[in-house]
């Protein structure tokens, strides 16, 4: 079923681009909007299902190329089915967002967003590290066109920026495999790329170390951290609407995954040797992303800063080495998913109605789109952490885990939330509070599909705000397997 739903994904975006060709403009997204409900409906449905005895929803083993060890091991746990489903949500959310955005090549586009999200799913079910890279590079190529076709006025460097950040960080991570294939298979005698047989590799300590970083590098620069997040805030702003909402929702949280999924429980004593350094830079992350945020006068560059900063507390709650940071982690992926989504996809429905996305420009525009006002004001209220909603309870949650790991850095990290304030609602005043500006004429507010989704994402903030258990009960089974905790 898993490797079906990835199929499923792939043909589909074959078909949307087929029917853009052959039977009107207008038919591809209606095929992304099908698959990606069918990929939530699958998603839900293994949830009710239940988790077998061996903690998994779904599992698959193919034989692939057995000379060389390599098969198609795919496996649904509760973290991976959560970010699946988080996936496919935000895949109905990215087609919602460009409804009327893209004019041209409208086929290609919705092919190149469910080829991203195909390559997605593969990167968080599959536990064969030749497949985990094929499809981290499947993800990419999709992404760059993304950017590079439909994207803004510097889409060209910022498509390319983003190319060569992931693809030299993923040659690292490609190097790092094979090294663990090659030493395990010289103290072992057994040549395999599957993640369980790695996880016990017989390696000398100041090797781990190393290939610990090459996964490390790999996955903080898509996290990203600083100082490997320049590409960011670049390759945000270019991207279309719907290119924004999955790098921002889906594509920063494969490289939290990763760091959960391999790189800690691969190399546990050198990853805790590395603790500090990786919080240490969680918190610099976190104070950076918030100062330089304030600094923006472009909407889709703050929210993009800002992102930074939410990832910085994900490095704190893994490396923490506590059960109460990973669980931070891993709630923050989730919450971070709907409310920056959110955000962006606010960002680009602004900037198609008044092709700009300068916030001094922007003035009053409450008045002009009230609807669109109460929903930026929930989802930046959101991003601060308030209370009662999803992010506080990631953010507290990996504050909480840090604090029994160096309460130095979470100190540090805190301080960061006070600026998130200040930065979010700097925001809604420049864009959406004070008197009218003159230049901006009575631009359409948000209409019944806009809101849908909205709604949809605002209730799963308050869910996971209110009633964060289900998630906590099934990041606790991954984080148990892992084994990596004290």
């Amino acid at each position: 079923m898993i490797l079906g739903a990835i199929l499923v994904l792939l043909a589909a975006g074959a078909l949307a681009w087929a029917a853009g060709r052959f039977v009107s403009p207008n038919a591809p997204r209606w095929v992304s909007m099908l698959a990606f409900a069918a990929g939530l409906a699958w998603a839900v449905l293994e949830w009710q299902g239940g988790a077998g005895a061996n903690g998994l929803y779904a599992e698959q083993f193919i034989p692939w190329i057995p000379r060389f060890g390599i098969n198609v091991i795919l496996e649904l746990d509760g973290l991976s089915l959560l970010m699946v489903a988080l996936t496919m949500f935000l895949g109905i959310v990215a087609v919602v967002s460009s409804w009327d955005e893209i004019e041209a090549g409208k086929g290609f586009f919705q092919f190149n967003i469910l080829w991203v999200m195909a390559g997605v799913v593969g990167v968080f079910t599959a536990l064969d590290l030749f497949l985990f890279f094929f499809f981290w590079e499947v993800m990419l190529i999709p992404m760059y066109f993304l950017i590079a076709i439909w994207g803004h006025e510097n889409k060209g460097y910022a498509s390319m920026k983003f190319f060569l950040f992931t693809q030299i960080s993923g040659l690292l991570m490609l190097l790092a495999i094979l090294a663990l294939v090659y030493f395990h298979h010289a103290s072992s005698g057994e040549l395999t790329f599957g993640y369980k047989a790695l996880l016990g590799a017989d390696i000398s300590e100041s090797v781990r170390l190393w290939l610990m970083l090459g996964f490390f590098v790999a996955f903080a620069t898509k996290l990203p951290s600083v100082p490997v997040h320049t590409w960011l805030p670049d390759a945000h702003t270019q991207a279309p609407t719907a290119g924004s909402v999955i790098l921002a929702g889906i594509l920063l949280k494969t490289g939290a995954y990763g760091l959960i999924r391999f790189a800690v429980p691969l190399f546990p004593d050198a990853s805790q040797d590395f603790a500090w350094w990786a919080m240490l830079l969680g918190a610099v992350s976190v104070l950076y992303g918030g100062a330089m945020a304030f600094s923006q006068s472009d909407f889709k560059r703050l929210v993009a800063y800002s992102s930074i900063a939410h990832m910085g507390f994900i490095l704190l709650g893994v490396y923490a080495f506590n059960e109460l940071g990973m669980q931070g982690a891993i709630v923050t992926m989730i919450a971070h998913g709907f409310s920056t989504a959110a955000l962006f996809m606010m960002a680009g429905a602004i900037q198609h109605r008044l092709h700009t996305r300068e916030m001094s420009r922007m003035g009053g525009l409450w008045v002009h789109a009230p609807r669109m006002g109460v929903m930026t004001l929930f989802f930046v209220v959101a991003s601060v952490g308030m209370p009662g909603l999803g992010n506080f309870v990631g953010e507290f949650l990996a504050l909480l885990g840090a604090f029994r790991a160096s309460v130095p850095l979470t100190v540090a990290a805190t301080i960061g939330i006070v600026v998130a304030a200040v930065y979010g609602l700097y925001l809604m005043q420049r864009s959406f509070q004070g008197a009218p500006n003159p230049d901006v004429a009575a631009m359409r507010d948000f209409g019944a599909r806009e809101m849908s989704v909205m709604v949809l994402m605002m209730a799963g903030l308050v869910w996971v705000g209110v009633y964060p258990q289900p998630l906590l009960d099934m990041s606790a089974a991954t984080i148990a397997k892992l084994g990596v905790l004290p």
